[in-house]
């Protein structure tokens, strides 16, 4: 087996355990706590990337390594068995069902509390990719959690119109999320590729309609992205340009989860 370890030699590395799971989780940094769930194949080098630029930023990022293998490069053999792991370990996550959150939101959630308690700031940040999208928001039952970006949200998987317009949380944790918007002056921020069919109009529209101007979409084209796969759908990975509308939104959720998670001065 390939060793892969360098791509996470300046990260922390412990075990954390909640309920019936363990999970490995990389940390770096200092200040307020983000934690970055990765997409799939898994904490691939441009997730880590990504996660660099946090920490450089000022915050203290928590990497829960959830598939895959750490530091591995994303090709599309491995994406592929990836997806194909994460139906296979559906006890964890909910691929299919609108309006019911993943059973492994509540490890993270636990996660959440133990990254304030020990980072402090205002709260945390929790940025979501493709299988793990939306799982920032069904985190806001966490009081810790005050800055949810949900990048490529891809679950339900989108097959049928209710599952396109469906979004992984529950009606209690969409309506806590709402409640805390409007009383803790909170937003949020979802990311996607307009032509990304795994996450389709419908679903960006029920984020919209349910938080209204709470949910700031950011909507990109396909000649904003990075060359690679087709359509495309890793807006701040695989496809991310380091010029223009995607280097723009990386900014934008970097500035977002600074403004959230730092103390007031």
């Amino acid at each position: 087996m390939s060793d892969y370890s360098a791509a996470l030699a300046a990260y922390d590395r412990f075990a954390f355990t909640d309920g019936p799971w363990t999970r490995t989780v990389y940390r770096r940094g200092q200040g307020p706590a983000v934690i970055v769930m990765h997409e799939v194949p898994g904490l691939h080098p441009l997730v880590i990337r990504f996660a660099d630029r946090l920490a450089a930023a000022g915050l203290t990022v928590f990497l829960p390594s959830l598939l895959g293998e750490p530091g591995r490069p994303a090709t599309r053999g491995y994406i592929r068995r990836s997806i194909l792991s994460a139906i296979c370990i559906r006890r964890e996550f909910n691929i299919w069902r609108a309006g019911q959150s993943s059973p492994i939101v509540d490890w993270l959630r636990a996660l959440a509390r133990q990254a304030h308690a020990d980072c402090g700031g205002r709260g945390v940040g929790a940025i979501g990719m493709c299988l793990t999208g939306g799982f920032a928001l069904a985190m806001m039952t966490e009081p810790a959690v005050v800055a949810p970006v949900l990048s490529q949200p891809s679950l339900p998987v989108a097959l049928g119109a209710r599952r396109a317009a469906g979004i992984d949380a529950s009606p209690d944790e969409i309506a806590c999320a709402r409640r805390r918007f409007a009383d803790e002056k909170l937003s949020m921020i979802g990311l996607r590729f307009k032509s990304d069919p795994s996450v389709p109009d419908a679903r960006f529209q029920t984020y919209a309609r349910e938080f209204g101007d709470r949910f700031e979409a950011i909507e990109l084209e396909d000649e904003d992205a990075q060359p690679w796969i087709r359509p495309p759908h890793s807006v701040l990975t695989l496809h991310l340009k380091e010029t223009g509308p995607t280097k723009a939104a990386e900014e934008r959720v970097i500035a977002f989860l600074k403004a959230q998670t730092m103390p007031v001065a």
